[in-house]
């Protein structure tokens, strides 16, 4: 059986195994690829400033009967960073990633979703190939419709005993043309990096037809151009006194485009 915590992990990981071909096959399962919509609010004395893309995600699972226990799922989303234009106080980035280096777009929709219940789960099949609690998880996940809040923590469980942002990585530009100078703006904080009067109001997501976005590039014209980390750090340099731009590359604002 996996852990609902684990099928969120699953979801917020990225592309664990190859994608599989079809609906389903000897080799596992391939969800429906679906799209969602993810719009950022920020309150400013100017006014409400709001910012959106469209992402596209596809899930796949193993057969556990092919892979045994090594019949792992995983998601990979495609799309880019949503921009928040602030006028004069700049621009606001919320990204594909957390804060804790974890893909947030494969699986950012999915948190709407009902939850398994421990009654569900033992009413389901212990002997299907595919993982009952997934797949009944993953068809909630394409049922959902209409706009959904993003809570600000995930609450603690048994996999993880602290609670634990289910935010994307929030980041702004000191130069916008300049990836080096990226730093990381508190999503509690937003004051700090915008000025007084400046605050995030929410996160919503929404399913949509909607094709997905491509207009990223037009704000940080250098994405296609660095390669690797924004930073670059020696071989001796510690780990923690490395600044952002050393854990952050092109692939945390635009995927698959």
């Amino acid at each position: 059986m996996i852990n609902r915590r684990a099928i969120a992990a699953m979801l917020l990981a990225g592309p664990m195994m190859a994608a599989l071909p079809g609906c389903g096959n000897i080799l596992g399962k391939q969800y429906p690829p679906y799209r969602y919509r993810v719009t950022v609010e920020v309150e400013t004395p100017e006014g409400l400033r709001t910012g959106s893309s469209v992402i596209e995600v596809s899930v796949s699972i193993a057969s556990k009967r092919v892979f045994g226990p090594f019949a792992d799922a995983g998601a990979s989303a495609r799309g880019e960073a949503v921009a928040v234009d602030l006028g004069r106080r700049g621009v606001m980035f919320a990204l594909l990633r957390n804060a804790a280096g974890e893909d947030w777009a494969s699986g950012a929709f999915g948190i709407a979703a009902k939850k398994v219940t421990l009654e569900e789960s033992r009413r389901l099949p212990r002997d299907a190939d595919i993982d009952p609690e997934f797949d009944l998880e993953m068809q909630r996940i394409l049922a959902l419709r209409g706009p959904h809040t993003i809570p600000r923590w995930f609450p603690a469980d048994l996999g993880h005993p602290e609670i634990r942002s289910a935010y994307p990585m929030l980041v702004k530009f000191r130069n916008i043309a300049n990836p080096k100078t990226v730093e990381e703006v508190d999503p509690d904080n937003l004051a700090a990096a915008f000025g007084k009067g400046v605050k995030l109001r929410r996160i919503i997501t929404e399913r949509t037809d909607d094709p997905v976005t491509k207009v990223i590039r037009k704000r940080l014209t250098w994405l296609d151009s660095v390669t690797g980390s924004f930073i670059k750090g020696g071989p001796t340099t510690p780990i923690d006194t490395l600044p952002l731009g050393a854990s952050l590359n092109s692939g945390d604002f635009i995927k698959g485009l």
